[in-house]
């Protein structure tokens, strides 16, 4: 089998890689995930050598610039198919189907085998290899981009999630309404254990929070960056990821934006970062909107946005003009004196529980503190909003 290492990051494979019979010729099987973000025009220099190559139909392209890479362990494949415990009653999302290794043991084990691929020239490949095993009447190709595309009903997830849309794609699995029994993920390990850190450790964050508020996390194995072709910069982890049957009764629109308070400085007590006067602001404009109906032009925005919480706009200028220094004064005893109650004053988020902060969100609530804005609500679907708020 001959490869090709250029001189820029395209790496060339013959197109007969693709054919099971030639990949047997390997020491190993190869299997080629998708980690490609978006569906952006390629660099110009892989537009060069593409062009350069361009009378040669028997080439692949490979752009390590677009992070695509090949899988070259038959074992590790095995081990997720078998980790995945597919059913053969069962319909499997594939995110990034690539070449196909995978997706022929997914056929194999599963009824049927939803792909989502983004490259045009994977789709094609994809196709034929299915149709040399005889298994094309069990696929069905979607040639889209994941974070795009609108999910069919299915009852596992199996995918190599690029890095770049790791959050907001593990929140459209997580926070969707497509009900599915686990998702087996290829991650980056950096992103992996941040979604298996617990309170306490270094890697603890909102993604772990709001993820664990809906689901559990289990690791399954670390996959070495050598068994990748090209070789990633990083090494990746396995880990599966179960909905919970049943989760808390909690406003999701306030949970994302209470954790993302939380967690704007995890490392912060809770008192400290309460008591910014940014955040003070927020929280007595939302406790002003929450506790009257009437709309005007001050309260006609959401207070959840990215915004630096020891700076201040001239708007909260204002706000805080218009509010005397006795009622911004009650205000923050109020704030601190929840926490205090509590027992949180001097906690930090990254030592909190699941728990403890449903409490903490539960004690402000009631005092008429809220974190999203109840009277003028963000237009959008869950989905889209929650993958604001895991990463």
């Amino acid at each position: 089998m001959l490869l090709l290492k250029l001189k820029t990051t395209p790496f060339y494979l013959s197109g007969l890689i693709f054919l099971q019979k030639s990949l047997r010729n390997l020491s190993t099987k190869s299997s080629r995930y998708s980690r490609r973000d978006s569906d952006e025009e390629d660099d110009p220099k892989d537009q060069k050598i593409q062009s350069a190559e361009e009378n040669q139909p028997d080439r692949l392209y490979l752009y390590k610039s677009k992070g695509q890479h090949l899988l070259t362990n038959t074992r590790i494949l095995d081990a997720i198919v078998r980790r995945s415990d597919v059913r053969p009653t069962d319909t499997v999302l594939e995110i990034g189907p690539g070449t196909g290794n995978l997706t022929v043991k997914l056929l194999e084990a599963a009824k049927k085998v939803v792909a989502i691929e983004i490259d045009k020239r994977m789709v094609e490949i994809l196709h034929k290899r299915v149709a040399d095993e005889g298994l094309q009447d069990k696929l069905h190709v979607i040639c889209k981009d994941a974070m795009k595309a609108e999910f069919p009903q299915f009852d596992l997830v199996v995918a190599n999630i690029p890095y770049g849309i790791s959050s907001p794609l593990v929140a459209k699995l997580v926070y969707g309404g497509n009900p599915f029994r686990s998702a087996t993920l290829l991650l980056q390990k950096e992103f992996a254990r941040r979604l298996l850190a617990k309170p306490g450790d270094s890697e603890f964050n909102r993604l772990a929070v709001n993820v664990k508020l809906v689901a559990d996390v289990e690791f399954v194995m670390d996959v070495s960056k050598r068994e990748f072709l090209p070789c990633p910069k990083v090494d990746s982890s396995v880990v599966i990821i179960r909905p919970k049957v049943e989760i808390p009764n909690v406003n999701l629109d306030e949970w994302w934006a209470f954790t993302r308070t939380c967690f704007c400085k995890k490392n912060k007590t809770l008192g400290a970062t309460f008591k910014q006067k940014k955040k003070l602001i927020e929280l007595l404009k939302l406790a002003k909107a929450t506790s009257s109906n009437e709309e005007n032009a001050l309260l006609g925005k959401n207070y959840e946005s990215d915004v630096d919480y020891d700076s201040e706009t001239d708007e909260d200028v204002g706000f805080a003009s218009s509010c005397s220094d006795s009622e911004m004064t009650l205000f923050k005893e109020k704030v601190v004196g929840i926490l205090k109650t509590g027992g949180f004053h001097d906690k930090r988020p990254s030592k909190l529980s699941n728990e403890e902060f449903l409490y903490i969100l539960s004690l402000f609530n009631q005092a008429g503190i809220y974190f999203h804005d109840h009277v003028n609500p963000k237009v959008s679907d869950n989905v889209a909003f929650a993958a604001a708020y895991t990463s």
